[in-house]
């Protein structure tokens, strides 16, 4: 059922926003002549969005409801973004029939990139959306696996979690950590409902695994950024790590996860043993220490 339009409201968007943009801007021609209207005249806008102007200016007025196709040029004269563009179908009542818009490639930002290398004996994975591993350090594939032998369209924490055995047997507490990691999905999802990505990734994790299915389905939302992980490793025994997640600060969605043990203690000294093994096995810009 889509939501009542509100034209008020949608004609205080589009002048509000048509007033936020220059001639320049948008490619328009500009002039000597003195301009009585703050950001672009409705002439302009009815022109980039190929409608007639008594058209436009109805819609402003609130006497018309705007069709799909109206929307999508409207959206693209006035420049809108991702959720200006919701915004506006929302207000118009065409929420439904708003186009979905492909989401782009993930790229880890560079500073993430250059922090990764400096952690030689703390491991650190930079996660994107929908939990997607990005790229790691050596010391992180020394604790978990060998990232580089999964295909990039794998490379997922919570998908290694529910799927490889060894990482899956590396966590002493796997349904306490793995029952988090839903949450954490979960809450994730609340955010970009439409992401056709996280929808394939949730009907593959639901189809191969009757504890996802569970836990999906509990409608459990965790964001906490710290907690403690415990592991059995093959090579060096018990380690206890505090696991804490940091944010990029540019909306990006991605989060560097860093894995550290207390000082003195012997989860410290067999993690400085276990990398010490990998340590300088692996080049920095080679494909094991990020997705291509």
């Amino acid at each position: 059922m889509e939501p009542t339009p509100d034209p008020r409201a949608l004609g205080a968007f589009l002048r509000a926003r048509r007033a936020q943009l220059s001639p320049q801007q948008c490619g328009l021609p500009t002039t000597d002549s003195p301009r009585r209207v703050t950001g672009l005249r409705r002439e302009e806008v009815a022109t980039l969005a190929t409608i007639s102007v008594d058209y436009y200016t109805r819609l402003e007025q609130g006497r018309v409801r705007a069709s799909t196709p109206v929307l999508t040029t409207l959206a693209r004269a006035l420049r809108l973004n991702e959720d200006e563009e919701r915004y506006l179908y929302e207000l118009a009542g065409r929420t439904d029939e708003r186009p979905q818009h492909r989401h782009p490639a993930q790229r880890i930002r560079p500073a993430m990139r250059r922090l990764l290398d400096q952690l030689t004996h703390t491991p650190a994975l930079a996660l994107g959306k929908r939990l997607d591993i990005l790229a790691w350090n050596s010391a992180a594939t020394a604790l978990y696996t060998d990232f580089a032998t999964v295909p990039e369209h794998h490379r997922n924490y919570l998908r290694l979690m529910f799927t490889d055995p060894a990482v899956r047997e590396l966590h002493t507490q796997w349904a306490h950590d793995a029952r988090d990691a839903v949450a954490a999905l979960r809450m994730e999802a609340a955010a970009d409902p439409t992401d056709p990505d996280l929808t394939r990734l949730v009907g593959e994790l639901s189809v191969r695994d009757a504890d996802f299915r569970t836990w999906w389905a509990e409608h459990r939302v965790n964001s906490a950024t710290y907690g403690t992980k415990h592991y059995h490793h093959p090579l060096v025994g018990d380690l206890t790590l505090d696991c804490d997640t940091w944010a990029a600060g540019d909306n990006s969605g991605q989060r560097l996860m860093i894995l550290t043990a207390q000082a003195d203690s012997p989860s410290h000294d067999a993690l400085r043993i276990l990398t010490s093994w990998t340590a300088g096995q692996t080049e920095p810009n080679s494909p094991r220490h990020t997705s291509r």
